[in-house]
């Protein structure tokens, strides 16, 4: 279970203030898969953030209950100086788990043949992101923050990226962002739509892409 209370954040932007979160309340289940929908610079990314504990906010809390995962696809916590495979140890020791197995799993699902054992400042941003995928999964949580992943890749390795995603899913929750409605009619159970700060909570996946569709309309016309 993940819950939001009272939580802000805004940021300075060309002399003007770019509201992400506006005293944000809202409560994420347990063991559901709840999609974020929301326009492009709404602060999807941020929140994610926010819930992960990567990023602080202006006010309030983020209150969980169990494992949260980093987000899925972010590599911001790793040291571009260390090698893919030093990386995972790291994150490993971190989270309390058996670093040679987590990089057998990341080495077996990755594909990134030698480049696993070299500096992370080599890779392209889709092999950072495999690899963050990669160590993210290869950990057991009970909650999942996605950020757009699965769409990193070739189409095989998007669709070994579902098939894992959903099987993790057997036996956690997450927090998925996608601009995919398709992706999200398929993995997602609930969904939440953020709107100029504001966060409201749909157990009903299609009502929530009807707004999020009515949101994006607006801005077009606008």
């Amino acid at each position: 279970m993940i819950r939001l209370h009272n939580l802000s954040k805004s940021y300075r932007i060309n002399g003007g203030t770019k509201i992400v979160a506006r005293d944000l309340c809202a409560r994420f289940p347990s063991r559901r898969v709840v999609a974020l929908l929301g326009r492009n610079g709404a602060g999807k990314s941020t929140l994610l953030q926010m819930i992960a504990g990567t990023l602080n906010p202006d006010r309030g809390r983020v209150i969980t209950r169990g494992s949260v995962s980093f987000p899925v696809g972010f590599a911001g916590s790793f040291h571009h100086d260390l090698t893919g495979a030093q990386n995972c140890r790291f994150i490993g020791r971190v989270y309390g788990v058996d670093t040679d197995e987590l990089v057998a799993f990341v080495e077996g699902f990755a594909g990134l043949g030698g480049h696993l054992r070299m500096p992370l400042r080599t890779y392209s941003a889709g092999m950072r992101s495999r690899l963050a995928f990669a160590v993210s999964m290869g950990i057991a949580f009970d909650t999942y923050l996605v950020d757009e992943i699965t769409a990193v890749g070739d189409g095989a390795f998007r669709e070994r990226s579902a098939e894992l995603f959903r099987a993790r899913m057997a036996h956690a929750g997450a927090i998925m962002v996608s601009h995919s409605m398709g992706q999200v009619r398929e993995l997602c159970d609930a969904a939440a739509v953020l709107e100029n700060g504001r966060l409201e909570f749909f157990d009903d996946v299609e009502a929530a892409i009807a707004c999020h569709e009515r949101n994006l309309a607006q801005t077009a016309s606008a």
